[in-house]
């Protein structure tokens, strides 16, 4: 979890899940870093296991891709795991409140796409069993169109880049009711 604390490394991982295998020079110039970081990065990011050559190139012309398209941490049980899931958890939901903020700052957005775009909360109140169902729904949602992020022909026209975030987690500090 820890080689994933660098926001080099998570913007890596990010632009190689949209956009699929990437030489380390056009990975640089997707997330505005250099080829010489990005081609440090991607090595780091393959002795950890979460990238591998594509094969298909040398040198500086090869490219890379993802291991795993998904990942989960936990650090449940033991206390330096949770401390590292933790920082983790908040760079990645940094990075995400980042990205809503820059969109929710453009002013000649489609209206099409700001009618359909945003953020909602709700708060409930779910057993485990009931949480883990919903959980599972919501992620099974994220899940329908995938196919177009691995394989870009199956992109309709007009589809665009979107991200979608999902919290599930009790609320701490909230009396506890019994039913």
């Amino acid at each position: 979890m820890r080689a994933l604390t660098h926001p080099v490394r998570l913007a890596l991982l990010e632009v190689l899940h949209m956009e699929g295998p990437m030489t380390a020079t056009q990975a640089g110039e997707a997330i505005g870093e250099s080829a010489t970081t990005c081609s440090f990065h991607l090595r780091q990011l393959e002795k950890y296991g979460f990238v591998e050559e594509a094969g298909g190139g040398a040198g500086r012309r090869r490219p890379w891709r993802l291991v795993s398209r998904s990942m989960n941490f936990s650090g449940a049980g033991d206390a330096e795991r949770s401390i590292a899931a933790g920082e983790l958890a908040q760079l990645i939901f940094r990075r995400w409140l980042e990205r809503y903020e820059a969109w929710s700052r453009v002013q000649d957005l489609d209206p099409a796409w700001a009618e359909v775009s945003g953020m909602a909360q709700s708060g409930n109140y779910l057993t485990l069993e009931e949480a883990a169902e919903l959980r599972g729904e919501v992620l099974a949602l994220f899940r329908r169109h995938a196919e177009r992020v691995e394989d870009p022909s199956r992109r309709p026209a007009g589809a665009r880049a979107v991200e979608m975030a999902f919290f599930l987690n009790p609320i701490t500090g909230m009396p506890a009711e019994e039913r």
